[in-house]
Order: structure tokens, then C-alpha cells, then sequence
């Protein structure tokens, strides 16, 4: 009953914002980060402060970075991240907010532009003083082969993953389409997020308060399940197939 109700939440809204978390990509065997086996509860996070302070965090950092040892690349976007893709292709999402850095929604289909990433990617790295893009293939073999911590190829300053770390600013375009995003949306759903980490969990109630209709799907009890008006503990790419279909195009 409860996929019916979620199935005519979509069908009668035409503006939805879809927010992710970690719990979408657990199905493409891509790690959360603070469950029991999870990324934090297997290596200590590097905070940004200490990147830039210390070569020798920089060299840890990178050496998890091209080992893949935090798990949060390398996945293949599952049946979620297709019904998503599927949403956004027919119009009816008109954007994705995701605390995710896994780059799986755009593999799926989402445009780029389309998809508003708050904690960042892991696919890619950028310079911290220039903002120059750097392609991960490009910095592995001198760091493999010579020990290179990456530099930037423009200006010489320390490039890092273009993920947020601890420690580090929120990125404040991302945070302002979020919000204007939020604010315009008739329906904001979300999918696999424990709605426990703020700034970005502010989102859900600040689409409620405005007015949208706030659905959540995620396999555990959220902090903010007693604001929406659907809750469906479930697996999220069964259910979302189910609804919408797998499709990244209709």
C-alpha cells in the first residue's frame, strides 16, 4: 500500500527534488560511511587541516585515493539510480541533491548540471587555490611510479579529491542551488539518507515548511520521519523499480 501511495505522490507532482544519500549506493556495493563496517569505522578520516598542514597526510590521503581503500569509487549505478535517471529524463525531477561521491548518478544518466553534489566527488580532484580540474589517471603515475604527492599543473598549489572533508567549507554554489531548488519543488523525496548530518539535512524541512510534500524512503527510521508525509522502510532500487521503472530514458 505504501508504493502506491508513493507511486501517486510522483504521478501528481511536477516538480521533484530527489535527495540522496548513502543508502542508494550500498546497493552498488559502494560503502556509507558511519555504519558498522563502514568507511569511518575501518580508517580514521583525514581532516582538511591536516591535508594541507602535513605532506604526510596528503600522502596518506592520496595512497587511499589510488588504492580505492575507502570503497567510494569503482561501483556501477544500480536499479535506484536508473529509476532516478528515469524521473529526471521524463521531466518530472528537475534536479538530484546528493550527499553522495560516487559520480553514479551522472553514470546513470543524470545530467551533470542536473545533479547537485554537497559533499563533493571522488572521481575527480581539484586544486585547492586555482580550482583547476585534474583527472585522477593523470596524477596516479607519478605518485605510484615516483612518490609525487599532485600539484597543480596551473599555478603549483596542492590538489586534492574534490571531496568535502572534514573540516573543510561547505561548497557554497552547491548549497545555494540546493536551496533554491528546495524551495521550488512540490515533492522532495528522499532515498537512503539517514537525515542525521546537517547542513544537508536541513533541506527535507525546509521543503516541508515551504509547502512540498516530503516522502522518505530508506531501509532504517530517520531522524525526521515524523515530518513526512510517507515513510517507507524498504530497499530502495525494488521499490523505486517498481514505481517508476529501470530505465534512464523513457
Amino acid at each position: 500500500m505504501s508504493r502506491l501511495v508513493l507511486a501517486k505522490l510522483i504521478e501528481h507532482s511536477w516538480h521533484i527534488v530527489v535527495f540522496t544519500g548513502a543508502g542508494i549506493s550500498t546497493e552498488s556495493g559502494i560503502p556509507d560511511f558511519r555504519s558498522p563496517g563502514g568507511v569511518w569505522s575501518r580508517m580514521k578520516p583525514i581532516y582538511f587541516q591536516e591535508f594541507v598542514g602535513d605532506e604526510e597526510k596528503r600522502r596518506e590521503a592520496w595512497t587511499r585515493a589510488f588504492s580505492g581503500t575507502a570503497g567510494w569509487t569503482g561501483g556501477k549505478p544500480n536499479a535506484g539510480h536508473f529509476a532516478v535517471a528515469r524521473l529526471v529524463a521524463e521531466g518530472k525531477a528537475t534536479s538530484v541533491i546528493t550527499q553522495n561521491v560516487d559520480n553514479l548518478h551522472q553514470e546513470s544518466g543524470v545530467p551533470a548540471d542536473q545533479v547537485i553534489e554537497l559533499h563533493g566527488n571522488a572521481s575527480y580532484a581539484t586544486c585547492l587555490e586555482c580550482a583547476e580540474r585534474h583527472e585522477l589517471d593523470d596524477l596516479k603515475p607519478a605518485f605510484i611510479e615516483r612518490g609525487e604527492v599532485p600539484h597543480c599543473r596551473v599555478c603549483g598549489g596542492l590538489v586534492k579529491t574534490a571531496v568535502i572533508s572534514f573540516g573543510q567549507a561547505m561548497p557554497e554554489g552547491p548549497m545555494r542551488a540546493a536551496e533554491d531548488e528546495t524551495l521550488s519543488c512540490d515533492l522532495f523525496l528522499v532515498l537512503g539518507s539517514s537525515l542525521a548530518v546537517f547542513p544537508a539535512a536541513g533541506f527535507p524541512l525546509l521543503a516541508k515548511q515551504n509547502g512540498a510534500r516530503l516522502a522518505i524512503l530508506n531501509r532504517d527510521a530517520t531522524e525526521l520521519d515524523r515530518y513526512a508525509d510517507l515513510v517507507l522502510h524498504d530497499e530502495i532500487g525494488p521499490t523505486l523499480t517498481e514505481i517508476i521503472g529501470h530505465k534512464a530514458a523513457p
